[in-house]
């Protein structure tokens, strides 16, 4: 039996390459990482992790965050279906300010988000009266994390939206279903893999977000605070090992949050080859 060729070279002259590429720029630096981590001690290690003021960051990275891709879940998943169902004048235009977040320098979106919502300035200055306050508060930086987070969910839902024939909404029209009845058993089992991958992706993109939520956080000890800015502080301190303590901190909730995008993913992708 003949064997099949490649285009690629061989199976042993990829793989090394792939090795070794990964190794180094994703394996060793990480290893540098983790060592830098334990050279200061389990003592140090878990003083650090544990400094109160840390715990406070933990509270608003990981908690806020949740909250920002919950909010993305619902208006990704609005924004997805009118880009892939809809065709109306300024779509395109609509679509690529979605991908901004993408493109746009962090800290000059937080430098525009501070711009707009700050007290003196263009919505702030509407919202400060009502007892509202954006900037330098938690909710400025829910709204930096979801600005960052939203177009994760929409580039995640909308090929999946497209693939999706609009044939089975009327079938299911015809059939009495009604428009709850249509959304729940006909269109969101097929869109909730890529759904959840969004929301989950969203996640992990706000959890380690820093420029767009430096500016407009405040940075208010114990309220909105974050930890890549703890991270940062650290560093100025010259205090390098409690700075890789917390990156190892972050790495280990990256790693979870990238192991359940993962397993999505692998779910979403079953799920319609079954389909």
């Amino acid at each position: 039996m003949a064997k099949k060729k490649h285009v690629l070279p061989g199976f042993r002259t990829s793989v090394g390459w792939t090795v070794t590429w990964v190794s180094l720029l994703v394996l060793l630096p990480l290893a540098a990482l983790v060592g830098k981590a334990a050279s200061g001690g389990w003592e140090h290690f878990w003083e650090t992790v544990t400094d109160p003021e840390v715990v406070a960051t933990y509270r608003v990275s990981f908690g806020i965050s949740f909250i920002a891709a919950l909010i993305n879940g619902v208006f990704g998943f609005l924004a997805a279906w009118i880009f892939a169902r809809y065709d109306f004048p300024g779509r395109r235009l609509l679509e690529a300010a979605t991908d901004l977040p993408f493109a746009l320098p962090t800290a000059v979106a937080g430098i525009a988000l501070t711009a707009l919502y700050s007290p003196s300035q263009w919505l702030g200055q509407y919202l400060e009266p009502l007892g509202i306050k954006v900037a330098f508060a938690p909710l400025g930086v829910l709204i930096a994390m979801i600005f960052i987070g939203f177009p994760f969910v929409v580039r995640a839902v909308q090929p999946v939206i497209e693939d999706l024939s609009a044939d089975v909404e009327e079938a299911a029209a015809c059939l009495g279903a009604n428009r709850w009845q249509t959304i729940r058993y006909v269109i969101l089992p097929p869109l909730l893999p890529a759904l959840f991958t969004g929301i989950i992706m969203s996640y992990g993109r706000a959890v380690g977000e820093y420029g767009s939520i430096v500016f407009i956080s405040g940075n208010i000890p114990f309220q909105t605070e974050i930890t890549p800015l703890m991270i940062f502080q650290k560093l100025e301190q010259y205090d390098y090992t409690g700075a890789a303590a917390l990156g190892f901190t972050m790495l280990l909730a990256s790693l979870v949050i990238v192991l359940i995008g993962n397993r999505l993913q692998t779910w979403g992708n079953r799920f319609r080859k079954l389909a």
